[in-house]
């Protein structure tokens, strides 16, 4: 028979998969498949190309020379076979579609509201649905196809993914509006001293992002209270004497008032990722184009 009438689709993104992943349960739950179904059509391939493929070494699959040059072929094929299926123009007005966002407290806050007004005038069959930041299983949801594009900082992507800067956020020091017990500009060692309260999205715990800047010049912070979202933190500083790092995209605030500090702490980036399998979604280039224009 024939090879090519032994080779499907299936066959050639189970290749391409192993390639780039060299773990057949990760391929498995990439897939959607058994990790058995999987081994399957890995017999099958070997059968067709005469050739081992991968040798397992450990938990990995390690590609022969033989599989390593399929790469390159398969991955094209597979790119072309994608290209048939997507529209050949891509129009905001028209497109009709729900579109999945993973994001944190802050971006949600700081970006999203601009992106809702944008979409709701320029991409009107366009529905989007946001959850919540879960740095735990990020992964595997955006594989799975769960989660479309997550909006978050670069310590919370998994490597494997593709991510591009938004742009760069700094943090100001802030405490309530009606707080005058502070003489300003506070150096380092006075803002160290004062009662803390930091926001710890992904950890329960009283450790700042800052914490290492501040050891770095021999200070150690007095944290007193550790809350998991930026939003609690306005409502906090109204009612206590403590300070806050706050980012500067979130102010102004009615209730907190921005302190002058001897430094200001390093800026820190804010991203959007998304899965490699999209890179050439028109939607998820034009939302991501966006987020960059805000």
């Amino acid at each position: 028979m024939n090879g090519i009438n032994r080779l499907d689709i299936k066959q050639l993104r189970v290749l391409s998969s192993l390639l780039e992943l060299q773990n057949l349960s990760q391929v498995a739950r990439k897939m959607g498949l058994t990790q058995q179904a999987i081994s399957e059509q890995l017999r099958k391939l070997r059968d067709l190309f005469e050739d081992p493929l991968f040798i397992r070494q450990g938990n990995s699959m390690v590609a022969t020379p033989k599989a390593q040059g399929l790469r390159d072929p398969v991955n094209q094929i597979l790119k072309q076979l994608t290209s048939l299926l997507e529209p050949e123009q891509f129009s905001p007005q028209t497109y009709k579609g729900v579109f999945t966002i993973s994001a944190t407290d802050y971006a949600t806050q700081a970006l999203l509201p601009q992106l809702f007004n944008i979409t709701r005038r320029e991409a009107p069959g366009l529905k989007l649905i946001v959850r919540d930041f879960a740095s735990d299983n990020v992964n595997q949801l955006i594989t799975a196809g769960e989660l479309d594009l997550l909006i978050s900082f670069p310590e919370f992507i998994p490597d494997n993914l593709a991510y591009v800067t938004l742009f760069e956020e700094q943090h100001l020091c802030i405490t309530g509006i009606d707080n005058n017990i502070y003489t300003e500009p506070l150096s380092l060692a006075q803002f160290a001293q004062h009662a803390q309260l930091v926001v710890s999205p992904s950890r329960a715990n009283l450790r700042g992002s800052h914490d290492q800047w501040f050891e770095s010049q021999g200070l150690k912070r007095n944290i007193v209270m550790s809350v998991p979202s930026f939003s609690a933190v306005p409502d906090i500083l109204h009612t206590t004497d403590m300070l806050a790092f706050y980012p500067a995209r979130l102010l102004p605030n009615s209730k907190v008032k921005q302190l002058k500090i001897a430094a200001q702490p390093p800026t820190f980036k804010v991203i959007a990722a998304w899965h490699l399998r999209t890179n050439n979604s028109p939607i998820h280039k034009w939302l991501i184009a966006q987020l960059q224009n805000l």
